[in-house]
């Protein structure tokens, strides 16, 4: 997402928050709005405070190779979209929402998984394309399987499948 200026008589706000517009406003190429781009967020219901909060998705590109930023240690960032999330006794599971160069295999998205008590990711592994559907669990045979959609951009949209191992 970026500031841009609307369309003449589409708004009557000098600037607003949009994929593409015309006039983009940023800075070096960079968004304006300062990171992280995307959370997940634990809160104790009973208390309303915050237990835990991870910036949720690898850095995007656009950050990542920034001339602006080159020589500095970017922390991961998060991405900016809507990922749901699969919520286990255990784990909190969410992919990310926009597809980046992922350093370990090349172009395309992960799936996460974060300990529900910590925040710490306890789990990774590389989807060719951005999660586009809430992930789902399901049993068969005494495996558990967890199912998503993904797809966006050139890559056309299919399920995906992982096989959680035994123990």
């Amino acid at each position: 997402m970026s500031l841009f200026k609307p369309k003449p008589g589409a708004s009557d706000m000098n600037y607003v928050e949009g994929h593409g517009g015309r006039e983009d406003i940023d800075a070096q190429g960079l968004p304006v709005i300062k990171p992280p781009y995307g959370t997940i967020t634990a809160i104790n219901l009973d208390t309303g405070e915050f237990v835990w909060q991870v910036a949720h998705g690898e850095t995007p590109d656009v950050v990542r190779d920034s001339p602006a930023l080159k020589g500095l240690t970017i922390p991961r960032t998060g991405q900016a979209g809507h990922a749901g999330t699969l919520v286990t006794k255990t784990l909190v599971i969410s992919g990310d929402p926009l597809a980046t160069t992922i350093p370990w295999h090349g172009r395309g998205a992960i799936l996460h998984a974060y300990d529900k008590a910590t925040g710490n990711e306890v789990g990774a592994v590389y989807m060719p394309a951005p999660q586009s559907g809430t992930p789902m669990t399901y049993m068969l045979d005494g495996r558990q399987y967890i199912v998503l959609a993904i797809g966006g951009g050139t890559f056309s949209g299919e399920y995906i499948a992982f096989r959680l191992p035994k123990d």
